[in-house]
């Protein structure tokens, strides 16, 4: 027999969760995860800074309406903090100057930026190398923040438990089907259905869509590469910014008493467990050696993951327009951690229909039925159910 709820969520991961515990006071919620942990494949393999030199306008004003949650959770969503400030520098070249000055017209509405000459850069990187050939300009954002993914996860998910949701995890979906007004949900875990089904299920979201007689929306997985390498003697991480090439090259940072580096590399993918390939993990090396000063002698670890977007690059959230119940979550790309608080309001306010939406975005944006034809996207909201 299977087991009921009013909105059933596939995909655990920060997407998924922050939904997940946004929803929790309306009804019964279900998270079903396919592997045995949340956020496997995305949400806790990412860089996790809250910066505004990614994506457009779009994303960098749901990233400015979020900010405000990782400064001031709810005070019984997790221990520890989530955040820290931490310093974000983007760095250039002579030649690069005019991609910089570029970039910083278009960030100044978002933060308060400080332009900085070759000796500004240095002092805040000592790392970088400078001068002929080397960074002589940037911008630095002295209030950036450094998120804590698994705080973040874990604390969506105690805000889920304590408004009585469930996650179930090993619960990879094997079928989806309408019977009336509920979707059926076979997962090796068991059986579920709900009036409600919202797809997370980030590079696999296309297939959980197909799967369900949905039409897929053509998301892209796209595979990142990060390695950790030792800081040379005395250096004091604790000091150093989130650093990165005006240009999608490079960006480093403190980790875990050592360096974190990615060549930024966006190589599509199938849907699967990402491995480090060989080519880009030599990659990030050589270029870190060739922006700064720091030798990488050894590569402590490496991984990579996946991060998903839609043909336009912003992320897809709505009821498809075809399909009654069948809500999109997905296509969040590299931004899916920075821009969750405001993207989980977005989703209640869409699925419970009096609640507010998010400050600062406009849902319209977002909708999947800019890929069906100028269709008007479907309403199957509950109210308090």
């Amino acid at each position: 027999m299977a087991t009921t709820a009013d909105i059933l969520i596939i995909g655990g991961g920060i997407a998924g969760l922050s939904a997940a515990a946004r929803l929790g006071p309306h009804g019964r919620v279900v998270v079903l995860e396919a592997e045995d942990q949340i956020g496997y494949h995305s949400s806790g393999r990412s860089a996790t800074m809250l910066h505004y030199a990614l994506g457009d306008r779009l994303i960098r004003e749901l990233t400015r309406a979020s900010r405000p949650f990782f400064e001031n959770p709810p005070t019984d969503f997790q221990d520890a903090p989530v955040a820290h400030r931490m310093p974000v520098l983007v760095f250039a070249r002579d030649d690069e100057r005019p991609a910089l000055d570029a970039l910083k017209a278009e960030l100044d509405d978002f933060a308060q930026l400080e332009a900085l000459d070759q000796r500004g850069v240095a002092e805040l990187c000592p790392l970088l190398r400078t001068g002929p050939g080397g960074a002589t300009c940037g911008i630095a954002d002295r209030n950036g923040l450094r998120l804590d993914p698994h705080a973040l996860l874990q604390g969506n998910l105690r805000m889920l438990r304590r408004t009585g949701g469930a996650l179930v995890t090993g619960a990879r979906v094997r079928q989806i089907a309408r019977a009336g007004a509920e979707w059926q949900v076979a997962t090796a875990a068991g059986s579920y259905s709900a009036p409600i089904i919202i797809n997370a299920a980030g590079a696999w979201a296309d297939s959980v869509a197909q799967m369900a007689g949905v039409a897929p929306l053509r998301l892209q997985p796209r595979r990142r590469t990060i390695i950790t390498f030792d800081a040379p003697d005395g250096t004091a991480l604790e000091k150093l910014p989130f650093a990165k090439t005006v240009g999608n090259e490079l960006y480093f940072a403190p980790e875990s008493g050592r360096l974190f580096a990615s060549p930024m590399d966006e190589v599509a993918s199938d849907p699967c467990d990402a491995q480090p390939d060989e080519l880009e993990i030599a990659l990030a090396a050589h270029r870190v050696e060739e922006r700064t000063t720091v030798k990488v002698r050894s590569i402590h670890s490496r991984w990579a993951g996946l991060r998903t977007f839609a043909p336009d690059a912003h992320p897809v959230v709505g009821f498809d327009p075809d399909a009654e119940g069948f809500f999109w979550l997905a296509g969040q790309g590299g931004s899916g951690l920075q821009t969750s608080p405001s993207i989980a309001a977005i989703v209640e306010g869409l699925i419970v229909q009096s609640a507010p939406q998010s400050a600062g975005s406009n849902a319209g944006d977002l909708s999947p039925a800019r890929f069906r034809d100028d269709r008007i996207p479907g309403s199957a909201g509950v109210a308090n159910c």
